[in-house]
């Protein structure tokens, strides 16, 4: 993989408030949050990735130009590579710091697996960020790519001396993520990035519409700067790099003895029996129980609305020759739910499957119970996090994973640094 470093440019942060003018990724921004971000600040990223209005292109480019003239977006003196470190605690408490960093690297197809797309995509959102890096000639966002290096090079050799410097941004989002910044411009340290990935591969994470947009861009653009697109890069061999899973949520009726009888014909079952004061204990005792199962077996939990049990579903001997899917892909288990159950059995089409109709993907897990506690939804299928070394096998025998089925927390933001393409 050919990486280089960023010809940057950032936000002034003698004129702004960083924390004021970061945002997450366009494609997680809700009507009501992007007022709120509106507000926030006059200079808030989310007037570039995500505009009001009817000219939204134009009125993106307008403000990036009227905020490089004002001062309020600089260039960095030299090109750089900028190290990201994301502290967050999770649910059950573990604290997280997910290291990586910003960087440029050469827009490769799909066929020369030195990029490797694990999701599909769609055409509207690729249609969409197309006109706006035509607008803006600029990447404002990044790609997320994860490599691999046991021996950890970067974090080893380069990460320590930064360690004591002041930050270059330190920012907390509103999920209460800090997101702590070093600039890297030292021409020693950069050749260290672009050694260490220069015979390396990349999954593409999260960003795939974003990396798709860009190939797109640089078959139309003469410029060579966007023949590179920006990308964060962090490495799958730091376990501190988490993937949490997306759950399957039923809304369409469904009694639960009908369920539990078609679920039946393919899963053994254990219950998790609780009542009112002990609910909380035996849910995470639950939660526990899928993932240890889930390492000998492929397990998935199972939670209905009127019932006081929690189901861990153990799949049985011999159900995978019915999962209509190649052999990759029988590995994991919303393939198999997919097909057996939510396909098979309850008899959701592909295309409802696709547009959410009577089935939801959640990626909380507390919404995925608070829906059935609610009567918002019939039943909640909760599933194990999924693993690095499925998605990369998958990836690299060139197949994709099923349909939102991996959640890389936390979202990088927006607004750290900017790529021109020109």
């Amino acid at each position: 993989m050919d990486i280089k470093p960023l010809n940057a440019i950032v936000y002034n942060q003698e004129k702004v408030d960083i924390n004021e003018v970061i945002a997450p990724p366009y494609d997680v921004i809700t009507t009501a949050y992007q007022d709120e971000l509106y507000k926030k600040s006059p200079y808030n990223i989310v007037r570039l990735i995500l505009t009001k209005g009817e000219n939204r292109y134009e009125d993106a480019k307008e403000f990036f130009q009227k905020w490089q003239e004002e001062n309020i977006l600089v260039h960095t003196d030299k090109p750089c590579i900028f190290y990201l470190i994301q502290k967050y605690t999770t649910p059950n408490g573990r604290k997280i710091e997910r290291k990586g960093f910003i960087a440029r690297n050469k827009i490769e197809k799909f066929e020369t697996k030195v990029i490797l797309p694990h999701e599909y995509t769609m055409g509207g959102p690729k249609e969409d960020r197309l006109k706006l890096t035509k607008a803006c000639e600029a990447n404002l966002s990044q790609i997320f790519l994860v490599y691999s290096d046991e021996q950890k090079i970067i974090e080893n050799k380069i990460l320590p001396k930064y360690l004591s410097q002041k930050p270059f941004i330190d920012a907390t989002d509103d999920n209460g993520v800090e997101n702590i910044v070093y600039l890297i411009d030292d021409e020693e340290d950069i050749k260290v990035f672009e050694t260490t990935l220069k015979d390396k591969t990349a999954l593409i994470a999260d960003g795939h519409h974003r990396y798709e947009t860009a190939m797109a861009y640089s078959e139309i653009s003469q410029d060579p700067e966007a023949k590179y697109v920006m990308s964060y890069f962090t490495n799958a061999d730091d376990e501190n790099l988490i993937i949490f899973p997306t759950h399957r949520i039923i809304t369409k009726f469904i009694e639960p003895y009908v369920l539990l009888e078609a679920v039946k014909k393919y899963f053994d079952m254990e219950e998790f029996v609780f009542n009112s004061t002990n609910k909380q204990k035996v849910k995470e005792q639950f939660l526990a129980a899928i993932e240890k199962s889930n390492e000998k077996v492929i397990s998935v939990g199972l939670y209905m609305k009127n019932v006081n049990k929690f189901y861990l579903l153990k799949l049985k001997d011999g159900m995978l020759d019915l999962v209509d899917a190649p052999d990759v892909l029988k590995k994991l288990d919303l393939t198999v739910l997919h097909d057996l159950i939510i396909t098979k059995e309850l008899g959701y089409s592909k295309e409802e499957q696709m547009a959410q109709q009577g089935i939801k993907y959640i990626k909380q897990e507390f919404e995925a119970f608070d829906m059935i506690d609610s009567g918002k939804a019939e039943a909640s299928f909760i599933m194990a996090y999924p693993k690095m070394k499925d998605i990369v096998d998958i990836s690299s025998q060139g197949y994709r994973m099923p349909q939102k089925s991996t959640y890389f927390y936390p979202k990088l933001l927006s607004g750290i640094v900017i790529n021109p393409l020109k």
